[in-house]
């Protein structure tokens, strides 16, 4: 019999690695603010940013989007998440994706606005977790200061969680990062034609 069938044997080997595992989470005592980076060129960004905000409002915790990027167009997760009131503050503050807009200096002036709407974002200690949707992309194309954003990043509540989505993540932004995520595209629909659909792209 191998370990995978025989019952005893498969007994042995779980409580050893239940051992392992006990004893790492036991060494980890560190609590702080975690700084997430959602990047890459697969779907599902967003979606995984949107996810942990959904669990910090079940704590009952404060949060807030702001979407630097994106337009003001229905989203499914907009619809529902506003619903949780005084949980979640939603910022809807770019103009559209920068091939629509095709104006630089339009869109470097919506992404400064959304910045300072971060700015006073990051100084709140009652938000527990911040989504910063798309400020990759804003970063990407020189939109805002990386240096500033980083600063900004440091200074803030040492409790407080941001998540940053987003293709093309700098380097640096990177390097600063608690947690990052690459998301890769192994297959999309959109290459066999198939449109953007509701509650599975907006």
């Amino acid at each position: 019999m191998s370990d995978t069938t025989d019952p005893d044997r498969h007994k042995q080997k779980m409580q050893a690695r239940k051992a392992v595992q006990d004893q790492e989470v036991g060494e980890k005592r560190i609590e702080k603010g975690l700084l997430i980076v959602h990047t890459g060129a697969g779907k599902g960004k967003s979606t995984a940013a949107f996810g942990l905000l959904l669990r910090m409002v079940g704590r009952g915790r404060k949060t807030a989007v702001v979407q630097f990027i994106k337009g003001a167009w229905s989203t499914g997760e907009r619809e529902v998440l506003e619903r949780f009131g005084p949980l979640v503050e939603w910022h809807t503050m770019g103009e559209g994706f920068t091939w629509e807009t095709q104006d630089r200096e339009r869109d470097v002036a919506a992404c400064r606005r959304a910045w300072a709407v971060t700015e006073s974002l990051l100084k709140r200690e009652d938000i527990a977790l911040i989504v910063l949707d798309e400020l990759s992309i804003a970063l990407r194309y020189d939109y805002l200061p990386l240096d500033a954003v980083l600063a900004a990043f440091a200074a803030r509540p040492a409790m407080q969680h941001v998540v940053v989505t987003g293709r093309n993540a700098r380097p640096a932004l990177i390097e600063a990062a608690d947690l990052v995520t690459e998301m890769t595209s192994v297959k999309h629909h959109f290459a066999a034609g198939v449109r953007a659909q509701e509650g599975i792209e907006f």
